[in-house]
């Protein structure tokens, strides 16, 4: 039997996933070098977040915009996020993050350059996952040196 992990916050799996990840992943770098270390992590994570979200339309009972951001309670856990939400209807979910504790975690573990490849390369294969109805768009990330992360979700019919 699985483990619930809705009662762990994303924020804390992150962690614990980068804990134990960097070192092989530092490992592989040194050996294949880092481009290529990227290029055979990036679809593996974004693969895992597809799964995840599929899995989350389950855990909140579908897979409609309303519900995604019943889901989202998932990533602000802990305060993780502080969104700024500037559109939000049953076609839309707009909102800018103007604090982010995933990026302020991968900077205190010495690893800021691989949060955007363990955290924010997920975004978009997430929501694929979820709903694949539903488009994605993100220009900046507070993981790359952005003030803001301007996420975008709209339903396609």
């Amino acid at each position: 039997m699985a483990a619930d992990l809705t009662k762990v916050s994303i924020l804390a799996r992150r962690e614990i996933e980068a804990r134990i990840l960097t070192p092989v992943i530092q490992a592989f770098m040194k050996e294949v070098g880092r481009e290529k270390t990227l290029q055979i992590l990036g679809p593996i994570i974004q693969n895992l977040a597809r799964e995840a979200g599929a899995n989350l339309a389950k855990v909140v009972g579908g897979n409609s915009l309303e519900h995604f951001v019943k889901g989202m309670t998932y990533w602000t856990m802990e305060d993780a996020l502080k969104l700024d939400i500037l559109e939000q209807s049953p076609k839309k979910f707009i909102f800018n993050v103007i604090r982010c504790r995933y990026a302020d975690m991968y900077k205190d573990l010495g690893i800021a350059d691989l949060g955007v490849l363990l955290s924010c390369n997920r975004d978009k294969a997430l929501i694929e996952g979820f709903n694949p109805k539903v488009q994605f768009s993100r220009t900046q990330t507070i993981m790359e040196g952005a003030d803001c992360c301007d996420f975008g979700y709209e339903l396609k019919e």
